[in-house]
């Protein structure tokens, strides 16, 4: 009677953590999901803002630094704000609105090259490729990438110091070298972010979105960059 007891017992604790087993799995696939929304969303907001701003190029230039400054408080109010209701939703949107708008700039003098809206497409498509390959990898590779963040944390830092020094030095082959280097680090970060999603590290959807948002946004960044530099040295 005591073995049919204790087997009971077994079957139930089973039965209970097959329960909370598919639940938690439930609870991430629905996380993931959100996130995956609020991405797409993003880059909605994003080229809703580009598109606007080919409308008003010299404004956004001669507000540039103004419109750069509000686009990194409304990031910065995310990260604080990320859980609340509402309000996430609308700083969310702002950053990234604000981020096409600040993106046109550089957008406009590729397109005004030779071939400059291939170049704008061949980037997009570049980009494209390389969060689908990345994600892939992430999702299917048995290997750790938790200890990429470090260094690619620091990597990112050189890259913003290089990228400062460079406003005062104007070296396209500097820059040349930083948007080839920054392509490859936010690579890396794609499959560094999602391998995190699906491990349930971020705290909400909208932390998640923002990670693989930047990553996307700044890659795409670099590739114009790199076409906009090439493309005028063979002019």
């Amino acid at each position: 009677m005591s073995l049919y007891d204790r087997q009971t017992t077994r079957g139930n604790y089973t039965s209970s953590y097959e329960r909370e087993e598919s639940q938690s799995s439930t609870a991430l696939s629905t996380f993931v999901s959100q996130t995956y929304q609020l991405f797409a969303a993003s880059l909605l907001a994003a080229t809703a803002g580009a598109y606007i701003g080919l409308g008003m190029v010299e404004t956004i230039k001669t507000w540039y630094w103004g419109l750069f400054i509000v686009e990194i408080l409304a990031l910065v109010g995310l990260m604080f704000l990320k859980n609340k209701p509402g309000i996430n939703l609308i700083l969310l949107f702002t950053f990234t609105f604000l981020t096409g708008l600040t993106l046109t700039p550089l957008l406009f003098n590729v397109l005004n090259m030779p071939n400059g809206a291939s170049a704008v497409a061949s980037s997009f498509l570049m980009t494209t490729i390389i969060f689908g390959v990345m994600s892939v990898y992430a999702m299917k590779t048995s290997r750790d990438l938790a200890s990429w963040g470090k260094i690619l944390f620091i990597s990112v830092i050189v890259i913003l110091i290089g990228s400062v020094v460079n406003i005062f030095l104007g070296s396209p082959v500097l820059q040349v070298a930083i948007a080839a280097i920054a392509t490859l680090i936010f690579s890396l970060y794609i499959a560094y972010d999602t391998q995190m999603l699906l491990r349930g590290a971020f705290s909400s959807p909208i932390e998640a979105a923002i990670a693989l948002y930047l990553d996307v946004l700044n890659i795409f960044i670099s590739l114009l960059q790199l076409f906009g530099i090439l493309g005028s040295s063979n002019e």
